[in-house]
């Protein structure tokens, strides 16, 4: 897998086909510190195969970050199995911290694939 830059020096790796079947080791509790450190990166690779299989894996129901007001507000949502159907807004999960909110999807997506809930 190559990387490539983006800007602010920060690398990023190409789409890899192969990423989308990462085997994610419910173990690997640093991956999961990591992320808590730094949501927004930069990643190491590992974390950048766990975080681009969780991101690309089955849309139906993963769940997803929904702008309510740009830049202040957001909802949890869950993708639909297919196109066309609404997006489940899960009303009850609202967030005024995009670093709250996308720790919570993280932690969700880690559960649904590894089946091992993240405690805080």
């Amino acid at each position: 897998m190559r990387a490539q830059r983006r800007r602010g020096g920060v690398r990023m790796l190409n789409n890899d086909p192969d990423a989308a079947h990462y085997p994610i080791d419910a173990t690997r509790r640093d991956l999961v510190d990591e992320f808590r450190r730094a949501p927004r990166g930069p990643h190491s690779r590992e974390l950048q195969m766990v975080l681009h299989r969780m991101r690309w894996e089955s849309p139906g129901g993963r769940y997803v970050l929904v702008t309510v007001d740009p830049g202040r507000r957001w909802v949890l949502g869950r993708l639909p199995g297919e196109r066309g159907v609404p997006i489940e807004l899960m009303h009850n999960k609202t967030y005024d911290s995009l670093a709250a909110a996308e720790w919570d999807v993280f932690k969700l997506r880690w559960e649904a694939l590894t089946g091992q809930a993240i405690e805080d």
